[in-house]
């Protein structure tokens, strides 16, 4: 796993888009509707460049060569009474890739560099009754509540949306 920075990021803009597209093209809900084009996913990778080069948002990424099988993210909030805590955002898996441990890899990678950052506690939201949901109860994240109706699925359905959080044993914030 490794974190990319912004010029690694815009290197590996090619295939995080098609990771993205696999994602969104193979029917996991993150935030998109399908079909979801290269284009389109090629420009939403590129606008996260910048909250990278500000610190707004930390991304990972596992490599087999120069492509990337999978990729995960943390969101900061900008808010000074915010900073002991992330958002964990876009945990990906090329559908060719899954089966082999890199969403709990990266995954807890994501929690070591939060701990590492003074972060100590992590949110997510997730489409209810998601194979995602297995891996984050599975990993000793802890579900709140499910909001019904909260994001559409790739095909347009609105869906329910189960929100979890996880503390992660930290020092006290450094940023």
């Amino acid at each position: 796993m490794i974190r990319l920075d912004e010029a690694r990021l815009r290197e590996h803009v090619e295939t995080l888009a098609d990771l993205l597209c696999d994602t969104v093209n193979g029917g996991a809900s993150v935030g998109f509707l399908a079909p979801l084009t290269r284009v389109e996913a090629l420009a939403w990778w590129e606008e996260r460049a910048a909250d990278v080069a500000a610190g707004r948002l930390a991304v990972w990424a596992v490599c087999e060569g120069e492509r990337v099988l999978g990729t995960v993210s943390l969101a900061f909030p900008g808010k000074t009474n915010s900073r002991h805590r992330a958002e964990l955002v876009k945990l990906m898996v090329h559908r060719t890739a899954r089966g082999r441990g890199l969403g709990r890899g990266l995954l807890a990678g994501a929690e070591a560099e939060a701990a590492a950052a003074g972060v100590g506690l992590l949110h997510l939201d997730t489409e209810t009754g998601s194979p995602a949901e297995r891996l984050y109860r599975s990993a000793g994240w802890i579900p709140i509540g499910a909001i019904p109706d909260y994001a559409a699925d790739p095909g347009g359905v609105l869906r329910p949306t189960t929100i979890y959080y996880k503390h992660i044993p930290a020092p006290a914030p450094t940023r």
